[in-house]
C-alpha cells in the first residue's frame, strides 16, 4: 500500500467532508421545502386491543400510516405487536408488519387490500409444554370493504390465506374499524 503524506491525507479528508456536508445541507433544504407537501398527505391511525378473562390476558398495539395520493387512492404500512397469556397454559408474543392499499370509488365506500406478515412465538407451560412450543411466520392477505364517514371506516375483511391451524385470528372473516387522522 502506498504511503500518503499526512498533509495530503488531511486535505483529501477535509475535501470529502466538505462535499458531503454541503450536499447534506442542500438535500436537507430541499427536503424541508417539500416536507410539508408530503406530510400533508400522510394519514396516521391504527388500532389497539385489550382482552381479559378467567386467567387470560391479551393486549395489541397496531399503529399505521397511509399516504393519500389523492381522494381515491392511498398506500401505507402498519406494525403489529401482541402479547397473549393464558395462565398455566401458554404465552405468546406476536410481532410483524403490513402493507395496505385503499381505494375509495366514492366518498362513502372504501375498498382495501392488506398483506400482513406476523412472527408468532408461542411457549406452553405446565402440562401443556410437551414440545408444543413453536415460532413461525404467518402470512395473511386481507381484502375488505367498508363504509366511510369523514376519517372513520367501518367494514369487514376476509383473509384469503387463512389457515385454521396457524392463524392468530379466530376465523377468516373479521370486522374492522379504521380511524385515520
Amino acid at each position: 500500500m502506498k504511503n500518503i503524506p499526512l498533509k495530503q491525507l488531511d486535505f483529501k479528508l477535509l475535501l470529502i467532508f466538505s462535499v458531503f456536508f454541503t450536499s447534506l445541507s442542500f438535500c436537507q433544504g430541499n427536503l424541508t421545502k417539500n416536507k410539508s407537501d408530503f406530510w400533508e398527505n400522510v394519514k396516521l391511525g391504527g388500532g389497539f386491543g385489550l382482552s381479559t378473562g378467567d386467567g387470560f390476558f391479551s393486549a395489541t398495539l397496531a399503529p399505521s400510516a397511509i399516504y393519500q395520493f389523492n381522494s381515491k387512492y392511498g398506500l401505507g404500512v402498519g406494525l403489529n405487536g401482541t402479547y397473549n397469556r393464558q395462565k398455566n397454559v401458554y404465552k405468546s408474543t406476536i410481532f410483524g408488519g403490513s402493507v395496505i392499499g385503499i381505494y375509495n370509488p366514492i366518498n362513502e365506500i372504501q375498498l382495501s387490500t392488506e398483506f400482513e406478515a406476523l412472527n408468532v412465538n408461542r411457549k406452553f407451560e405446565g402440562n401443556f409444554s410437551n414440545n408444543l412450543d413453536n415460532n413461525y411466520w404467518y402470512p395473511a392477505l386481507f381484502v375488505g370493504a367498508g363504509y366511510r364517514t369523514n376519517n372513520i371506516t367501518f367494514g369487514i375483511r376476509y383473509d384469503v390465506l387463512y389457515d385454521d391451524n396457524k392463524s392468530i385470528y379466530a376465523n377468516s372473516w373479521m370486522p374492522f374499524v379504521r380511524v385515520l387522522f
